[in-house]
């Protein structure tokens, strides 16, 4: 082979390799420019949404610094907590319907027995 040929053939590659890249971060729009191409409905919900986004993202990464001061697998500590979260809810749950069935026979002692209320 020639080094015509291998010089060809290097520069080929080299425009692949960086034009590539470059034609697609030349072409790729930014946040900003695709945010102004939304119509103002959805810029405006966009901007209604964003402090929630933020906060739910912060949460987001506040429990996986949480979860990583563990020894154990992220994903495995997220499970446990989950769990928890979920067993807790339930806990809840239980707790007011007792609270609403006692209200209940409450109002129906009181209608039963309406001198002694």
């Amino acid at each position: 082979m020639s080094a015509k040929l291998w010089l060809k053939m290097i520069a080929a590659g080299g425009t692949m390799c960086i034009g590539g890249p470059a034609l697609v971060i030349y072409v790729t729009p930014t946040e900003e420019e695709l945010f102004k191409r939304y119509n103002p409905e959805l810029q405006k919900r966009s901007l209604e949404n964003r402090q929630q986004k933020q906060e739910d993202f912060d949460s987001f990464v506040s429990k996986l610094k949480e979860y990583s001061k563990s020894n154990k697998p992220i994903w495995e500590v997220a499970a446990e907590d989950e769990a928890r979260i979920r067993a807790s809810g339930v806990a809840d749950q239980r707790r007011m319907t007792e609270e609403i069935q006692k209200r209940r026979d409450e109002i129906k002692r009181h209608s039963l027995n309406p001198e002694k209320a």
